[in-house]
């Protein structure tokens, strides 16, 4: 080829495709199902309530598992350990600093869970200063904000005063601020947690699915803007592969890199036509550049939603079908991926 990389001919795809490292991309995508979210609070807080609402409804059962320090309470449950850390001289007088600390030291991301009916006091202000020398980042999270509408302002300027920080407001009883606020947080502070969330959570997993394929096809774009023909490519693709395996992993039994080459192979003839139309605008300094990103953005928008739909059908739509699919998704991507995370509908299958 006279470029380094410049996909005329649908066998270039292919063998790029092929020559990827899918043991390493599906390890790392494993190791990732593995990230552990700690949420931590004071007793009542709305711990429980907070994991049934991500959950998708009411736990059937959770035993509780008695902490090493007396009267701290954990529950195990997958990648999330929720714990109950009483406040200072409550409950025995148990230091809940030190208990949420033993707690936190093996998770990858933090959630420290208050009570706003109760109140931000400077024990809770404490008790983030402590996790903030965890290695795992801490995310504020205030919950009943639905039992404080009128007080709520003065509470989050409260807060904000005596933590440093604008926590999240949400409402775990009834949902508000979840889906909208807590896991967009959850996912541009830690990735692979929500991935697990995912993998756990089928009452959030096709809007942690959507905010991955997004997240991915702005990050391509960025990718895409580089101006020298080609040397884009190999990393756009491994970039792809990376979000296919990540949605086959959200659904469990349907992910494997075989599944994931399967896909991509079979839409190699549709990439390799986009690809060049990408790498050709590139010769327009400037305005060209910018096309190149539009186009990164739409096909890896368009890759995910496919396989979206292709791993919620059991990975077992058949090649003609997986073409469509993502002729149609192509169609639908100049549009819904400036929309706010509202995924297309489903297509009807023959």
């Amino acid at each position: 080829m006279n470029l380094l990389f410049l996909p005329n001919q649908l066998k270039d795809v292919r063998e790029v495709l092929h020559s990827l490292d899918w043991q390493a991309l599906g390890s790392e995508v494993e190791q990732e199902l593995q990230s552990r979210l700690v949420i931590v609070g004071p007793v009542n807080s709305g711990k429980s309530t907070l994991f049934n609402r991500l959950h998708g409804h009411r736990l059937s059962a959770v035993s509780a598992v008695p902490g090493t320090t007396k009267g701290v309470v954990e529950h195990p449950l997958g990648p999330f350990l929720l714990v109950d850390t009483p406040g200072y001289g409550e409950v025995w007088g148990v230091d809940r600093a030190d208990t949420a600390n033993r707690a936190a030291s093996t998770a990858d991301l933090i959630i420290l869970l208050l009570d706003a009916v109760a109140g931000v006091r400077q024990s809770d202000h404490d008790l983030y200063d402590q996790l903030q020398q965890q290695a795992a980042p801490v995310l504020v999270v205030l919950n009943k904000a639905d039992l404080v509408k009128r007080d709520l302002p003065w509470i989050l300027e409260n807060t904000k005063k005596l933590m440093g920080v604008h926590p999240i407001v949400i409402s775990a009883e009834t949902g508000m601020g979840v889906v909208d606020a807590l896991i967009p947080a959850i996912l541009d502070t830690q990735p692979p947690v929500a991935l697990a969330m995912a993998r756990s959570l089928p009452g959030v997993r096709k809007q942690i699915v959507n905010r991955v394929i997004r997240r991915a096809a702005w990050t391509n774009a960025m990718i895409a803007l580089q101006p020298v023909p080609g040397l884009d490519i190999p990393v756009l693709l491994t970039s792809q592969t990376r979000m296919v395996l990540r949605i086959g992993a959200a659904y469990g039994e349907s992910m494997s890199t075989s599944h994931a080459r399967e896909f991509l192979t079979t839409m190699a003839g549709s990439l390799a036509t986009r690809y060049l139309a990408g790498q050709l605008a590139k010769f327009i300094p400037g305005p060209g550049w910018l096309v190149s990103a539009a186009l990164a953005a739409f096909t890896t928008w368009s890759i995910g939603q496919a396989a979206h739909q292709y791993f919620m059908a059991g990975a077992t739509l058949n090649p003609p079908d997986l073409r469509a699919l993502y002729q149609r998704m192509r169609k639908l991507a100049p549009r819904q991926l400036l929309r706010r995370d509202k995924p297309p509908a489903a297509p009807e299958t023959p």
